[in-house]
């Protein structure tokens, strides 16, 4: 299984972190060793001292594909889910001032929780979806799939061209803005729509 994930796909977070906006989607990828499924806690890692959540929709890919031109994009994914892309926001500071990649930022272990993922159907609208993330009962993310730089489909078709997608891969399709910090401690809930598919304690 892989997993990639776009960074800067919505305005609002290129603004909140000054960053430039991108011509072409910016892909990353985490290890599935990255992955953290059914609930279980985050630990947080001994790595970073500013580690942010990022609540984020996903897709998972149902078949096999190479090239996929963006307008057959929707026949390869046939799930959604909710994911954190936790990033460890001092160790990337650290290494984006001296132009390195950011995969010890983005793919430590536990780095990607992952909700039950359900089909696309049950969602209507997958072009104007709300999604949001509540960090100890308080809303920190609120986004809607409108806003987004670089819709599923085209996301779908541009990975397509650098890697063969297969069955089982997920994609991380951007945050909104609201990105923060976490503290051992805290409890992060995450929702599409009004159905809550993330509970994840850090500790």
């Amino acid at each position: 299984m892989k997993i990639f994930a776009v960074g800067r796909n919505y305005v609002a977070h290129i603004e909140e972190l000054n960053n430039e906006r991108p011509d072409e989607p910016v892909i990353f990828s985490k290890p599935e060793t990255a992955i953290i499924k059914d609930g279980k806690p985050f630990y947080y890692p001994a790595i970073s001292n500013d580690v942010h959540f990022e609540v984020e929709i996903v897709l998972k890919i149902c078949k096999n594909g190479k090239n996929i031109d963006a307008r057959f994009a929707s026949r390869y994914y046939d799930e959604i889910g909710l994911g954190i892309d936790f990033t460890a926001r001092d160790v990337q500071t650290k290494l984006k001032t001296k132009g390195l990649p950011w995969d010890l930022a983005k793919g430590f272990d536990g780095s990607a929780p992952v909700s039950a993922f359900y089909p696309k159907e049950h969602f209507g609208d997958l072009n104007a979806l709300d999604f949001s993330l509540i960090q100890n009962g308080e809303v920190k993310q609120q986004g809607n799939t409108s806003l987004m730089l670089f819709s599923f489909d085209n996301i779908v078709s541009f990975v397509s061209k650098y890697f063969t997608l297969k069955k089982g891969d997920l994609l991380f399709t951007g945050t909104p803005k609201g990105v923060g910090p976490v503290t051992i401690g805290d409890k992060l809930e995450g929702f599409i729509t009004d159905k809550k598919l993330l509970d994840v304690e850090i500790k």
